[in-house]
């Protein structure tokens, strides 16, 4: 009975460090999600140390790969010791997750200044070509968050693009995606998005630091679970 015992327990700390693999390879595909999203809206926001959630996020997943791999040598082998060092070990990666947790929610707060502090100088340096990297982020934040200008489409009238072309309208990426032949003319205004980017980009910025957040305190509730395991 008592083979049978440790055998029993040896297979559910086994299961247990498998799961605890897929979690980390879901903790790394979070954060690299959240990395390439930012991407896409890095001309939005200057605070370089913004990305440092996901970046760490990601590097405890990683390390988890291999803190896994011990726990699992542990158990096969019933190293004491092993096993001990297993779970001093996660615990310290908790404690990085609550770190993890804690600047999520610090640099969320910062979005909104961020994004306001910058978004009308990226404005401004649209030249609507798409060579040009400013020019790029805003056609592609305009469709695909389906608005126009910074508060609504007559903020164009102030960019220096705007009083260049001299042609009263705004950019094509303005145009609702249900009209074939928009030209981006202010004088058909029902033909633009309504609604201005900076509120939307703000609320895709903080809905992705979200992401990261509630992916550390998911993985940091399993992990506890693991290590309070005897």
């Amino acid at each position: 009975m008592g083979q049978c015992g440790i055998t029993s327990s040896k297979t559910v700390l086994v299961f247990l460090n498998l799961i605890f693999w897929a979690a980390a390879g879901i903790l790394c595909y979070v954060g690299a999600y959240v990395f390439i999203t930012y991407d896409d809206y890095d001309h939005f926001f200057e605070d370089v140390y913004t990305l440092i959630p996901a970046v760490i996020i990601i590097a405890v997943g990683t390390l988890l790969f291999i803190i896994g791999l011990i726990g699992c040598c542990a158990t096969i082998r019933e190293s004491r010791c092993g096993l001990a060092s297993f779970v001093i070990i996660l615990l310290l990666v908790f404690v990085t997750e609550v770190v993890v947790v804690v600047l999520g929610y610090i640099y969320r707060a910062k979005v909104e200044d961020e994004v306001d502090s910058s978004i009308q100088n990226v404005y401004n340096e649209y030249n609507g070509t798409n060579t040009d990297a400013a020019s790029r982020a805003i056609d592609y934040v305009q469709r695909q968050l389906h608005c126009c200008g910074i508060h609504n489409y007559s903020d164009w009238k102030n960019t220096r693009w705007f009083i260049e072309a001299k042609n009263n309208s705004v950019p094509l990426s303005c145009c609702k995606g249900s009209i074939s032949n928009c030209t981006g003319s202010l004088s058909r205004p029902g033909d633009l998005y309504p609604e201005g980017c900076e509120a939307l980009v703000v609320k895709k910025l903080k809905e992705i630091m979200m992401y990261v957040i509630w992916a550390a305190l998911a993985f940091a509730a399993i992990q506890d679970t693991i290590a309070a395991i005897p």
